[in-house]
């Protein structure tokens, strides 16, 4: 049985659909990303998930239970790390972990797991002092400490530095070979790609494409792909290799020209001409953020549920009710 069963989900705030009969599922022992611009609905999801929010029709099962109606059961097995908040502010690094600690029955060591997230040295350190990294460690300490089965992480890497995004991507895969259910959330792309075994994106609250990484890229692309200035002559560079540019963000584009090495030869070319820098050209393949933009960025957002959703502090993993 899967750690996680969503099915047939559907989550309304009025006459905004945010969640359209969403399925998916997620297994033990893996990483399963979920990926979606803002306004996509994966937030609402993940709050049903963790019995923070009602379905309005469907369903969802975590370890087999009911988030909602089952919450005194789930709640020791799972848990939250939030993007933000859902601690006071002037309480000290060991003393919230030790805090968290004491609501299960047999939670890691806490000054062990302090140290694994490598804040040793902040232990005596209130949370305001922290910076938007450490914040990050210690979040992810808090929704370890009980040992959990399934591990909701929104956001892990956001505002961490290089050295910590390493930490955490290590705590997460040992997470996965102790058999943990991670459910993760992210906007980072990069990231999403180097954790993920499976990945789910969503849109307008419906599941748009759902796979294993390598499944989701597969297949070679017709189209030139670079990264390079700002402010590029779209139809000069159009013009001189014969084929439409499209800038797809800031400093991101496609050339809809065949992939061969002629035509890279000559978008290159034109570029060298201008003294314009290049950077991660690809020509015939993809990469995640390539599917990720193609699925998405063609559906305007017409309203988020982001403004809907439930605060940090009733967020904030507590003790079972």
């Amino acid at each position: 049985m899967p750690a996680i069963e969503v099915n047939d989900l559907t989550i309304r705030y009025g006459d905004l659909t945010a969640v359209d009969q969403v399925v998916f599922t997620a297994e033990a022992g893996e990483v399963t990303v979920v990926l979606g611009p803002n306004g996509a609905g994966k937030t609402s999801t993940i709050e049903c998930l963790e019995g923070y929010r009602r379905p309005t029709s469907g369903s969802v099962r975590v370890l087999g239970l009911d988030p909602f109606s089952d919450r005194s059961r789930l709640l020791p097995r799972i848990g939250v790390m939030l993007q933000e908040g859902g601690v006071y502010t002037g309480i000290r690094v060991g003393e919230v972990v030790q805090l968290f600690a004491a609501y299960h029955r047999d939670p890691l060591d806490p000054g062990e797991l302090v140290d694994r997230v490598g804040l040793s040295s902040k232990a005596r350190t209130t949370w305001r002092r922290l910076s938007g990294g450490e914040q990050q460690r210690l979040s992810l300490a808090l929704a370890l400490v009980g040992r959990p089965s399934v591990a909701f992480l929104d956001e892990p890497t956001a505002g961490v530095d290089v050295e910590g995004r390493l930490l955490i991507r290590e705590i997460v895969r040992d997470l996965v070979d102790r058999g943990v259910c991670v459910l993760l959330a992210t906007h980072d792309l990069e990231e999403a790609e180097k954790l993920a075994d499976h990945v789910i994106i969503i849109d307008h609250g419906e599941v748009v494409a759902a796979g294993r990484p390598l499944e989701l890229v597969a297949g070679e692309t017709d189209h030139i792909l670079f990264s390079g200035p700002s402010t590029l002559d779209l139809e000069g560079l159009g013009a001189a290799v014969g084929g439409k540019v499209v800038e797809l963000s800031v400093g991101e584009y496609r050339v809809e020209i065949a992939p061969d090495p002629a035509n890279v030869a000559a978008v290159t070319s034109w570029l060298a001409a201008r003294d314009l820098a290049i950077a991660d050209l690809r020509a015939g393949r993809q990469r995640l953020d390539d599917v990720f933009l193609r699925l998405t960025r063609s559906r305007p957002v017409e309203g988020t549920a982001r403004g809907n959703s439930t605060n940090s502090q009733e967020r904030a993993q507590g003790p079972p009710p």
